[in-house]
């Protein structure tokens, strides 16, 4: 169940919704008590952001997402506080994991957040279960944290399972033979080892023409529904999608245009690929097996 209490200037607004199960958002004037919100994990703010003291030989960005979090503990309850700018992709992102998150927001953000709220009302209801390629042995560590959050970063599906799954081509154990502690403080190389041995055929989902959108991908034998959650803070045009398996073409979600069509969509060579033409922070993709 998601649940997003959001606390502004104005009266608190209590947003619960049975995330994929429900097709409408009900709204309460009730609020959680001081000590209740003070008992949630604090988020950090999704974005991008510089990390001081750290060089890169790279331009690419650091995108702080929480997302790693929730999979490793989806029924934990969070809160954000946001500063002003933020509150529609911490809604969206909360959403599109299907967590307990409380949201304190910036009055000035009434408006966006306001129609991120009626645009996620309005999608259509489905109850998918994740889908991933690689198993993490969380040993609550902070390196397996930073492991899965760096995995999540680079659009490599995890699950978190508690001993090597035959379920998955790859079964990490950060601290193991083939996957030594010292490996990861590399992040850039040890992302490129877990790649090479998974493979980019083998991978469900790949996503060209950003490294900003974080994916969360959900299936089952007859469908698949694509989260896409942009930290970039600014509209993205011309993304492409990889998925494996063969899929009809079908339809895109963004808040502010509805349902859209999706462009140049394509099955070949056990996959399927289209385009989203544009984006700001969040959009939605339902296809449906190829019959």
């Amino acid at each position: 169940m998601t649940r997003l209490l959001l606390l502004a200037a104005l009266p608190c607004l209590l947003w619960t919704q049975a995330l994929e199960t429900r097709s409408k958002v009900r709204f309460s004037t009730s609020a959680l008590s001081d000590t209740d919100i003070a008992s949630r994990e604090a988020l950090p703010t999704p974005g991008i952001t510089a990390r001081a003291g750290v060089a890169s030989p790279t331009r690419s960005p650091w995108i702080v997402a929480n997302g790693w979090r929730f999979t490793s503990q989806p029924a934990g309850k969070y809160r954000y506080e946001l500063p002003a700018g933020k509150a529609a992709l911490a809604a969206a992102e909360a959403f599109a994991y299907g967590v307990d998150a409380v949201l304190k927001v910036d009055p000035a953000d009434a408006a966006s957040l306001g129609a991120m709220l009626t645009a996620l009302e309005a999608l259509p209801a489905v109850d998918l279960p994740a889908i991933a390629d690689i198993g993490v042995i969380d040993d609550d560590s902070p390196i397996t944290a930073e492991v899965m959050n760096l995995l999540a970063r680079r659009n490599l599906l995890y699950q978190v399972v508690k001993a090597p799954s035959a379920r998955f081509r790859l079964n990490i154990a950060m601290g193991s033979r083939e996957y030594p502690v010292a490996e990861a403080a590399d992040p850039s190389a040890f992302a490129l080892k877990i790649r090479r041995q998974l493979t980019d055929e083998q991978r469900s989902l790949r996503v060209y023409g950003s490294e900003v959108v974080i994916a969360r991908l959900t299936g089952d034998a007859a469908r698949i529904r694509l989260h896409l959650i942009n930290y970039g803070g600014r509209e993205i045009e011309g993304l492409r999608i990889r998925v494996r398996g063969a899929y009809a073409t079908g339809d895109w979600y963004v808040p502010g245009q509805g349902r859209v069509a999706l462009l140049d969509h394509v099955v070949a060579d056990g996959a399927t690929e289209f385009s989203l033409p544009r984006m700001g922070p969040y959009a939605l993709v339902d296809l449906s097996v190829a019959r």
